[in-house]
């Protein structure tokens, strides 16, 4: 399973993103399941709607999600927080980024995410075209 980070849902409509080929491959096979975080929803709207007034893109890409991601948009519960304040004391991230790590670490996923300095290159997940995906 293939955790997928904001950044990346945001590069697969992104055309100008170096990484969006491999992102969108990843976002719209529905072939194989991908999870994301609830939070996930957020920074996607952030990012599409507040910051670039791309609401109807927005949306879009919100729908997508969730219809991708079905039953595996993760809950961030009190127990998930917990590790992610430890996941970002020691690798020096937000409490965004960790919650991903701590969330990947506990079901056993991989993290793919275009955050190449704070999360692949400490290899705490792989970059959109080094992800294990067919």
């Amino acid at each position: 399973m293939l955790l997928v980070d904001a950044s990346v849902w945001v590069a697969a409509r992104d055309p100008e993103d170096r990484f969006h080929s491999d992102a969108r491959k990843i976002v719209l096979d529905f072939s194989r399941s991908v999870a994301a975080l609830d939070l996930t929803l957020y920074e996607v709207a952030n990012v599409m709607g507040s910051r670039r007034k791309q609401g109807k893109e927005a949306r879009y890409l919100l729908q997508t999600l969730v219809t991708r991601c079905g039953e595996e948009i993760v809950r961030v519960s009190p127990e998930l927080i917990e590790s992610a304040l430890e996941t970002a004391a020691e690798y020096g991230l937000t409490a965004y980024d960790a919650a991903y790590v701590a969330a990947a670490r506990r079901h056993g996923w991989t993290l793919v995410s275009t955050d190449i300095v704070d999360l692949v290159s400490k290899g705490l997940a792989v970059a959109p075209d080094a992800a294990d995906y067919p």
